[in-house]
């Protein structure tokens, strides 16, 4: 009798990101891995979705460095590469905040993305929730050198909910591999070439399949927009609550936001990297019905505050279930408190006592101390 021949299951491979090592499946990349770590080591992603097949790739806002290629090759590889299309080898040293290199390159990345897009988050609905504003705060520049007029385009209306406003778009494409997977058919794409590309519809065609909402949900920018919503208030003056109802098309779970007893909208659930949550392994996309048909609260079954993030601008207000960031500097830094880096009284005279004859040095080894 033949011997079964039984198939082991491929080791996990342990990848350095920020002077934290993790173990993570063969396969998996880079983005992925910082995810696992959470906190600042996880570089930020306009264009990569979990969730959509293809994406990624396109907005070069992930780029790392990869000091060492794994245990086998520890060469370094010469260029900056995408985290999120580049798989994590065994041993493989990678450098995102602790890297000159990618946070130079990555404020590059914010002043391209920012040279035709529109300033005018003071009447952008998605202003307070726009992932390209939280770039261009973390890593973009005061200035700009672009002395060229700004692409416009005309807003545009795709079906009867969703507003287009071009001028503020990235070119990420999820709203596309939306259209492509989601739905039978897609009307919508990416038109012309080079600085002319725009999305727009084939012919003015409307979108009127019963997931084309979820296009509003992957737009990290404000093109894509709720037409029901527009204008009508401030998203950090809202109160998200987590509800759910019986649908026969959907999972029926979204975030309600309300003022007061009115519901001004309905999203898909969103997780701590801004995508839609996966209930049983799949993706938790909701139907046109529950987002645009039920904004009364006697519709859903409210089941309670959204846990947001404590830095979220949405938290004003809102202090119930609040989500504390994971904090990883002082593992990124060898296990050093974060408030002894900047103690330089050790090496300087700033504050002695002979020099200012106060009662003591105000540094931050006295006030642990004193504690």
């Amino acid at each position: 009798m033949a011997e079964e021949i039984k198939k082991e299951a491929p080791a996990n491979f342990k990848v350095t990101i920020d002077n934290i090592t993790v173990e993570v499946a063969p396969g998996t990349t880079i983005l992925q891995a910082a995810r696992m770590i959470g906190g600042d080591v996880t570089p930020p992603a306009m264009c990569y979705y979990s969730k959509l097949k293809g994406s990624g790739g396109k907005c070069r806002t992930c780029l790392v460095e990869v000091a060492a290629g794994s245990t086998a090759d520890p060469r370094p590889m010469p260029k900056l590469v995408a985290s999120c299309r580049t798989n994590i080898m065994d041993g493989m040293i990678v450098k995102n905040i602790t890297s000159e290199r990618v946070q130079d390159a990555r404020a590059g990345v914010v002043e391209f993305l920012l040279l035709n897009h529109p300033l005018d988050c003071p009447i952008c609905d998605q202003a307070g929730e726009c992932h390209l504003q939280d770039l261009g705060y973390e890593h973009g520049k005061e200035g700009t050198r672009y002395e060229f007029k700004r692409r416009t385009f005309e807003k545009e209306d795709i079906g009867p909910y969703i507003q287009l406003h071009m001028t503020r778009c990235i070119l990420c494409y999820r709203c596309t591999y939306v259209a492509d997977q989601l739905t039978d058919s897609r009307v919508h794409g990416i038109l012309d070439r080079g600085d002319h590309a725009e999305i727009s519809t084939y012919i003015s065609k409307a979108i009127d399949n019963d997931f084309s909402g979820n296009m509003i949900d992957v737009c990290p920018v404000g093109a894509l927009t709720d037409k029901t919503f527009r204008f009508k208030n401030r998203v950090w003056f809202t109160k998200p609550v987590d509800a759910h109802r019986d649908c026969d098309k959907c999972c029926g779970k979204v975030t309600l936001w309300q003022r007061g007893d009115d519901v001004l909208r309905v999203t898909a659930r969103k997780d701590e990297w801004g995508e839609v949550q996966s209930y049983e392994g799949k993706p938790g996309w909701i139907c046109n019905t529950c987002r645009f048909d039920t904004k009364h609260t006697k519709d859903w079954v409210i089941e309670g505050p959204t846990k947001i993030n404590r830095h979220s601008v949405i938290s004003q207000g809102h202090y119930v279930g609040m989500q504390k960031p994971a904090e990883t500097i002082s593992k990124v830094m060898g296990g050093r408190d974060p408030k002894l880096l900047m103690d330089i009284h050790s090496v300087s005279d700033v504050n002695s006592v002979e020099i200012a004859s106060l009662p003591g040095p105000a540094t931050s080894e006295n006030f642990k101390n004193s504690q």
